[in-house]
């Protein structure tokens, strides 16, 4: 795991070692072990003058000697590659590009990447199985070319003028470019507040973007051409009836399905386990973690270790027992961290300082104390991340499952309850408020087209708060009333023509896995320079999960029901009956309490008029309605929290200094 950076000029434009190690340093926290700048000026086929600089700072994983220095040349030094991530069918790529002459100097994945691409051209990211994110300078054409893995696992950022094109694995590092803009883009915001997070391939800022999952772009003879090289293969019969709840699935095919599934997830697992460092694993005590857990341990000739994090304060979000018991079932060399509401609070400034655009997902804050607390016993850690979204694991894909019944109750009927269930409060903060926002939740995803029912599930402040919120002065003229996130959604549907359960999970596979759930994951750890690796998001894995119907991930309303029943054999009994928990943190109690002044000092009216970008009355009656109880708007006021930090405190800032207090 590293950080990269770089920049290429046209012109009479010259690229500077400062400039590129200034970038380098600002991503020095995602590779601690080494460091490199290279240097070139060249001429294109047009006969423009073309300057490119390439940064790397190196976290050290597979051959730590200095012959896996970067950034890394051929033997002639005419082709140059800055690489983050690993590739981990590397060695089978490595034996046959011997058989083909080629020789190697180190025992790194990152010298085969470049050899690779020797002899494959921009067609060598086919062959690669990892997750990766890397940039090839080919002198001979000229031509460079920047890469970003199937789904997204490894970030990629991005600016082009025309005339300039800078790139890094974080936003931190572009910013340190003084002719970068930090203008807002007022549609990322719109789609912020609705989700969360910024999806790909924008950013909150105006001049840079994301390079989307599974895409590549290529800088030649001064145009850049973006492309995509992967995607989920289409199933071969698109449903036009939904498929929901079909019958008839031979217990042939079943048990086919069973069988790969329990064969491609174990050799995904095996092949990360393949380090020159130490390595463990997170083990959360839900489904996918103890999987990954299991197929480690019964893959290894010695006890791997695993590392579970609990909550003092709450036993809600404490599942700690569970992980427990399938470290005692596999015999692992077992670490538990315990927190309490007063160590997450205290981790809430370096959190929120990690990041360089807006992100809301509370559970960040976890992840970044369990990524340090693990860092100090290993340097590579396996993960359960992916397994949701293949396999239907999260309570909201229910909705959609349970659907069809509830519209068999008489409208007049489903009419009456809802205006009564719209009636009464609802909070996070008891178990029957909480039952009644998750009904309100349920009721709102039932109507309309699918599309918009789709929106209902994933949006956190929805569409007719967001256009009364956002203020259309002061320069946010691409602000209108047409609904973003709608439209988002339903280009999203318009990618997959599977059944409903399907198109559902792949919405979320290449949208939200990657733009919130990995975002999180991969700045939370590198934070503390740890590398997390998923097999769950082997591609073999998730080309797999597709080509199961969605009926054999709801079955009965049993989640995740074929991947239970695949790997039944391999889990303690009762944790394939409990309920999926979650990596919640109780926000809506901490803003009722310890971190109430954020609401008071961040949400402020004078605050909010000064700034000019939101609408005060709107605000407030978020604010009187969560006080109050009437509804709970606390997650909508926490992804405000976050933006307003992010506003007087990350714009342009992401220097490597401290976080700013909050």
């Amino acid at each position: 795991m590293c950080g990269i950076c770089g920049k290429l000029t046209y012109g009479q434009t010259p690229v500077h070692a400062a400039e590129i190690e200034s970038m380098r340093r600002a991503i020095s926290h995602r590779g601690p072990d080494d460091e490199g700048v290279y240097l070139n000026q060249t001429t294109d086929s047009g006969g423009r003058r073309m300057a490119v600089g390439l940064g790397h700072a190196r976290l050290s994983i597979i051959d730590l000697s200095k012959a896996g220095h970067q950034p890394m040349c051929n033997e002639d030094g005419s082709v140059w590659i800055i690489y983050n991530g690993e590739i981990y069918n590397f060695q089978s790529l490595r034996n046959d590009l011997k058989r083909k002459g080629h020789q190697f100097k180190s025992d790194s994945d990152t010298e085969v990447m470049l050899h690779l691409y020797e002899e494959e051209g921009i067609e060598a990211v086919r062959h690669l199985n990892g997750m990766f994110a890397f940039a090839v300078w080919d002198q001979r054409i000229p031509r460079l070319w920047l890469c970003r893995d199937r789904l997204g696992i490894k970030p990629l950022v991005y600016s082009w003028n025309g005339r300039e094109l800078a790139f890094a694995s974080e936003i931190k590092a572009l910013l340190k470019l003084p002719e970068l803009s930090d203008a807002i883009d007022y549609k990322a915001l719109d789609l912020y507040l609705a989700f969360g997070y910024v999806p790909a391939p924008m950013t909150i800022y105006a001049g840079i973007q994301k390079l989307e999952p599974g895409h590549s772009l290529v800088l030649e003879n001064g145009r850049v051409e973006k492309t995509r090289y992967w995607d989920v293969p289409h199933p071969a019969e698109p449903s036009a009836a939904g498929g929901l709840r079909t019958t008839g699935i031979a217990k042939e095919r079943i048990a086919e399905y069973k069988k790969n599934l329990f064969e491609t997830l174990s050799d995904a697992v095996s092949l990360r386990m393949i380090a020159d460092v130490p390595l463990g694993a997170f083990l959360s005590g839900g489904i996918d973690s103890s999987i990954v857990v299991a197929l480690a341990a019964r893959a290894s000739d010695r006890p791997i270790r695993t590392f579970s994090i609990g909550f003092t304060d709450d036993a809600a979000y404490d599942e700690t027992t569970y992980a427990r018991e399938v470290a005692r079932m596999y015999g692992t060399d077992h670490h538990e961290f315990k927190l309490s509401e007063q160590d997450m609070l205290a981790a809430l400034p370096d959190v929120l300082g990690s990041f360089d655009e807006p992100f809301g997902d509370s559970s960040a804050i976890p992840t970044f104390i369990v990524s340090g607390h693990t860092r100090k016993h290993v340097t590579v850690a396996l993960s359960g991340d992916g397994g949701d979204e293949l396999f239907a694991g999260y309570r909201s894909y229910l909705g959609e499952y349970w659907r069809p019944t509830y519209e068999k109750i008489p409208a007049v009927i489903r009419r009456g309850a809802e205006k009564i269930v719209r009636g009464f409060s609802d909070s996070r903060d008891t178990k029957r408020l909480e039952f009644i926002r998750r009904v309100k939740k349920f009721m709102s995803a039932t109507r309309g087209t699918y599309p918009e029912r789709l929106l209902a599930i994933k949006s956190i402040i929805p569409a007719g708060v967001r256009a009364e919120l956002l203020l259309t002065h002061q320069g946010n003229n691409n602000v209108c009333h047409a609904d973003k996130a709608l439209e988002w959604v339903s280009r999203l549907i318009e990618r997959y023509p599977g059944d409903r359960i399907n198109t559902l999970l792949y919405t979320d596979l290449v949208d939200s896995l990657p733009g919130d759930m990995l975002a999180k994951v991969d700045r939370m750890s590198m934070q503390h320079a740890l590398e997390v690796r998923v097999p769950f998001l082997d591609y073999r894995v998730v080309e797999l999960a597709f080509r199961i119907p969605g009926d054999l991930k709801i079955y009965r309303g049993i989640t995740k029901y074929i991947l239970k029943e695949t790997f039944r054999d391999v889990l303690p009994k009762r944790l394939m009956r409990r309920p999926k928990a979650g990596f919640e943190v109780p926000v809506s109690r901490w803003l009722k309490n310890s971190l109430r002044f954020l609401i008071d000092d961040y949400l402020s009216r004078d605050r909010i008029q000064a700034q000019g970008i939101f609408s005060y009355p709107v605000i407030a009656r978020l604010k009187s309605d969560f006080f109050h109880n009437r509804t709970d708007t606390s997650w909508m006021l926490w992804n405000l929290i976050v933006f307003q930090h992010w506003h007087e405190h990350g714009r342009r800032s992401k220097n490597g200094q401290a976080p700013a207090e909050i």
